[in-house]
């Protein structure tokens, strides 16, 4: 065997790996492309005319606005249950006494007060229960990406269209304070902003005090328009203690106050809205998509009637988290963001308790049409810029909307005559949008099998060859395992922030300058050096059969009765030691090189497939943002760099090995003359 047909073939066996981490990576989880465009007031997100009413209107772009300012209070981790009115089961039956129920007692007072000012909705979250990406979800109306994986610590500015874009290029005044999350997601996109360390889950109180130190003087000062103040005590109440404890009552109390404060504060042309990013499980915990982590309070309130006369529900009524996104962008009479899925809250847009059924059915239609012409332009782009979606579905949706949009064009133009349909109207452009957001989810979710055929056709390579030089298994499953240790004992561990960034600067303590790929070579090399150590030594492992003999072992292999021969000839007859003993089968050698290579990668292949596996599994669990995603990806990378390191060494000691058989070659041919 060639020595370059076994680094081929070596290379063809990790190409096919690199294709199976590829094609899982394209299909796991959610995976999409971010769209750059931006939604502008001069361009209508579909033909026809503007909606009546915001042609002229001060502030109107698609829609007229309903409200001139909007006061964002971001509980984080405001579970449902923490806000829901607490009633008694019987009569005189008190409600269940936990610490974390019962203690947003203005809620309850409000809405049973005024039920056409406010509503308490069930916010359904999707995964991942993460903060920053639950904040992109509430400001694009999207969905979360693979890369965020690794961006819940080290986050990036958004670049898709969305509200606070949105906002500031209308010229509204948005003023923030709290979690500094949001600085590095909209760098200068606030007017004003009093930013607050979120790092330490042990601090209940240094981001909530500082919030309101400003949060009142600024409401009284005026000078803003749209206010956003995101507290982070009750989350952090929840990782340190769970919410069972005293101290998740204390600081659900103090919401308490501050939103009553709020409510106390709120004029005519200002919507209240009150929410939680994501929920937490009983342990205080969260990330994953169990119900108690998804599931999240949303509250709104105006002094202006929000809802029509009629009862309001019994039970909250549970809306996609993204909904938000939508509704509030129309009823301040923006843009909705690009690349929104959401679906309006339709009820909003009813006129208030004194609309005739006729007007409120028609405001409700007008928002739901221009939301849908959003959503069919969005999936319109990006099926054009990228295959992911289903072309079935994607065509089915569009006949759905095709028609939808031409009867509700049919009933502006006949509205008396076709007063019966306008409800249909509602239901084809609400079916519209549901199914667009689920068409989505599924396709940006899809999980690629082709990578575990890849796998299994890899490993399905016989990796036995006949020779003297077979390497067991075991020392191969210790060399690979022995990497492993290496890695943990040296201080990494595969998570994002565990690595090792002042690796950076050694040898460069006043840094590189402009240039970042040296910086990142160094970190890399840092992390993954006992990968790329172990790999490149691995040839050796081809001495292993004779580090195990012992000296009787290699008398025995004298032929019998030559004992005394031996005795007087013991030079003549001693057998080659340890290396040289390659040279009694030279044809054999690329041989063994390549049945080593093989069985190398296979343990390898091994360990990066548990990780895929373990990631499709459970995609959906709790901790697949915090461990099993960044696991993959350093497996991934591990991989990878092996390979390559371990086709280096192949390399290099086919490289020795041909110096050394020209230098046997020399020496025979000395001693045969």
């Amino acid at each position: 065997m060639q020595k370059i047909s076994v680094l081929l073939f070596l290379a063809w066996v990790c190409f096919l790996f690199y294709a199976g981490i590829a094609l899982f990576t394209s299909g796991f989880l959610l995976t999409r492309l971010e769209l750059t465009n931006h939604s502008t007031c001069q361009e209508p997100p579909g033909p026809g005319s503007l909606p009546w009413g915001s042609q002229g209107e001060p502030r109107a772009c698609w829609m007229a606005s309903r409200f001139s300012r909007v006061v964002l209070v971001l509980i984080d981790a405001l579970r449902f249950d923490f806000a829901q009115p607490q009633h008694s089961h019987m009569p005189g039956e008190p409600p269940v006494s936990l610490p974390f129920l019962g203690k947003l007692g203005s809620l309850q007072r409000i809405l049973e007060t005024q039920p056409h000012h406010a509503r308490l909705y069930r916010s359904q979250v999707d995964p991942p229960t993460t903060t920053m990406q639950r904040l992109k979800a509430l400001t694009t109306g999207s969905l979360p990406t693979f890369i965020d994986a690794g961006s819940n610590f080290a986050t990036h500015a958004i670049v898709e269209d969305n509200l606070i874009k949105q906002l500031t290029s209308a010229g509204r005044r948005v003023v923030f304070m709290g979690d500094d999350t949001w600085k590095d997601l909209f760098p200068g996109a606030f007017s004003q902003a009093f930013f607050f360390p979120s790092f330490n889950v042990r601090d209940l109180h240094t981001v909530d005090n500082g919030i309101l130190e400003h949060l009142y003087p600024t409401m009284d000062s005026g000078e803003w328009d749209v206010l956003i103040a995101h507290f982070l005590g009750v989350d952090h109440c929840g990782h340190k203690h769970g919410p069972n404890h005293p101290e998740m009552a204390k600081k659900l109390s103090q919401m308490d106050q501050v939103i009553q404060g709020l409510v106390e504060r709120v004029e005519n042309d200002t919507l209240l809205v009150v929410a939680g990013d994501h929920g937490m499980t009983m342990n205080g915990d969260h990330g994953g998509d169990s119900e108690l982590e998804v599931s999240a309070a949303l509250f709104l309130y105006s002094p202006t009637a929000l809802f029509p006369s009629s009862a309001p529900p019994e039970e909250p009524e549970v809306i996609p988290q993204v909904s938000l996104v939508p509704t509030l962008a129309l009823l301040l009479g923006l843009p909705i963001p690009f690349g929104n899925i959401g679906e309006v809250m339709a009820e909003l847009f009813s006129g208030g308790e004194d609309s005739q059924p006729h007007s409120s059915a028609l405001a409700q239609a007008t928002a739901l049409h221009l939301n849908a012409q959003q959503v069919s332009r969005f999936l319109h782009t990006y099926s054009a810029a990228t295959q992911d979606l289903q072309a079935k579905e994607l065509h089915q949706l569009q006949n759905l909307f095709s028609k939808a949009s031409a009867d509700y064009q049919w009933f502006l133009q006949s509205p008396r005559e076709a007063e019966a349909t306008l409800w249909t109207v509602i239901a084809e452009l609400q079916q519209f949008l549901r199914g667009a957001r689920a068409m989505c989810i599924e396709s940006w979710a899809r999980f690629s099998l082709s990578f575990l055929l890849l796998h299994l056709l890899a490993a399905g390579i016989p990796i036995t060859t006949p020779g003297p030089f077979t390497v067991p298994w075991q020392a191969v499953l210790a060399w690979a395992l022995m990497a492993t240790q290496t890695f943990y004992s040296t201080g990494h561990q595969p998570v994002f922030p565990a690595i090792h960034w002042h690796a950076a600067f050694v040898g460069f303590p006043e840094g590189h300058g402009s240039s970042t790929w040296l910086p990142a070579l160094l970190v890399g090399a840092n992390t993954f050096a006992s990968h790329l150590l172990f790999a490149v030594g691995c040839p050796l492992l081809l001495l292993w059969p004779f580090l195990c003999e012992s000296q009787g072992q290699r008398k025995r292999r004298q032929p019998p009765g030559n004992e005394a021969e031996a005795r007087v000839r013991p030079e003549e007859e001693e057998e080659p030691l340890m290396e040289m003993r390659l040279r009694d089968a030279p044809h054999h050698f690329n041989a063994a090189l390549l049945q080593l290579g093989l069985k190398y990668l296979f343990v390898l292949g091994i360990q990066i497939l548990a990780c895929t596996l373990a990631a499709s599994i459970l995609r959906r669990h709790l901790m697949v943002w915090k461990v099993f995603a960044p696991k993959f990806i350093f497996e991934a990378l591990g991989f990878i760099v092996s390979s390559v390191g371990l086709l280096l060494g192949i390399a290099l000691v086919m490289r020795v090995d041909g110096a050394v058989s020209s230098w046997f070659r020399q020496l025979v041919l000395a001693q045969q003359r």
